[in-house]
């Protein structure tokens, strides 16, 4: 666990090189504010009114006991009889809770089926509470659903598109409560990077400060680790406005060299500092294909034979490529053109690379997904 850093602490903001620093990516687009963060919200409900593609009760025996409990709190007693309708579906709603949100406000909720039910399109969700974490309800949804797929079956056939049973209700609930909370008036605040990188946070040190000399007099920003940037904001100026201000200074954010290959896709995505040491290598592939072919044997005639299939197998070999090509290059366009020079398909490629970090000739971090 990352200790705390002390405010006790004396304060000395460093000017570095903000000239180097300077690029084309705003700050707000690669940090966020500690402490400014959304909360997650989950409740049960009931969506009503499908048309007969919701859940069966026999195989969703807790969409019955909900259907009565709510009928309970209406006054309707069912509790002797059996619902066997299935325009009824059990479902999960979450939502996310924006930070600072206010009591009255809209936010949107997602809608996901739990029984049986083949889809949700065309219901309405009743009224449902959304907890927090700490058990308390923060908000509470309704509305009609949204659902982009479909589902559509016959005797011998289903054809289904998208995720019919997943819908979407936006500005579904209402703000209830607001999350306890201040932001940060006692002057400190700190930027945590997205993706953290030394280099990266000395940059944004370096176009902060220099910004906040020539802006308030005074040098604001700290670099603590490769993700943390702490901010001492001047008394003269709100928090709102410091933050409005700094986030639109724009940087060059680094990055480490890194190649990231899907092989399920067959997606490569190579890093611009990526470099290969200059290797020979030879990628061929071997096809061996056999086909079975039916024959006739039709025997002379009056030669008291008998016709009869024969198969006749044939097996050819093919092997492509073959040749050595010289990989190498400093930076990413002599990369990519070493690799096109040998005419690799997408899987070829991936087999390459990992082959050329096994040999230890890629100065890069080698991800597969």
């Amino acid at each position: 666990m990352r200790a705390e850093r002390s405010y006790n602490e004396p304060f000395r903001p460093v000017r570095g090189d903000p000239a180097s620093a300077i690029g084309t990516v705003r700050i707000k687009d690669i940090t966020s504010v500690r402490g400014v963060r959304a909360n997650q919200l989950v409740g049960y409900g009931l969506v009503v009114g499908l048309q007969g593609s919701g859940d069966s009760m026999r195989n969703s025996p807790f969409t019955e006991q909900s259907l009565q409990s709510m009928l309970d709190r209406m006054g309707v007693n069912i509790r002797s009889q059996s619902a066997r309708g299935k325009n009824v579906a059990a479902v999960t709603v979450t939502a996310e809770l924006p930070p600072f949100i206010g009591t009255g406000q809209r936010i949107d909720v997602t809608v996901s089926s739990l029984g049986d039910a083949n889809s949700l399109m065309g219901g309405t969700l009743v009224m449902t509470p959304l907890y927090g974490a700490d058990g308390e309800i923060y908000a509470v949804a309704q509305g009609a659903l949204a659902v982009s797929g479909f589902s559509s079956q016959g005797d011998s056939e289903t054809l289904t598109q998208g995720v019919p049973t997943t819908g979407r209700i936006a500005n579904g609930a209402l703000v209830e409560r607001e999350v306890p909370g201040s932001f940060n008036d006692d002057g400190k605040l700190a930027y945590e990077l997205f993706n953290p990188d030394f280099k990266t946070a000395i940059r944004i040190v370096d176009v902060v400060n220099d910004y906040a000399v020539k802006r308030w007099g005074v040098a604001v920003a700290q670099e603590e680790d490769l993700r943390t940037v702490h901010l001492r904001r001047p008394k003269k100026v709100t928090a709102t406005r410091f933050l409005a201000e700094l986030g639109d200074l724009r940087v060059a954010p680094d990055q480490p060299a890194r190649v990231v290959i899907d092989e399920r896709t067959g997606t490569v995505v190579i890093g611009k500092d990526v470099q290969i040491s200059t290797v020979a290598l030879t990628h061929g592939n071997l096809t061996v294909r056999v086909s079975e072919l039916p024959s006739v044997s039709q025997p002379p005639p009056l030669s008291d034979g008998q016709t009869v299939v024969t198969s006749e197998t044939l097996v050819e070999v093919q092997q492509d490529g073959g040749n050595f090509a010289f990989v190498g290059g400093a930076d990413l366009e002599t990369v990519v053109r070493g690799l096109n020079r040998i005419g690799l398909k997408p899987t070829g490629i991936i087999a390459v690379l990992q082959a050329i970090k096994t040999a230890g000739a890629l100065q890069a971090e080698l991800v597969v997904q």
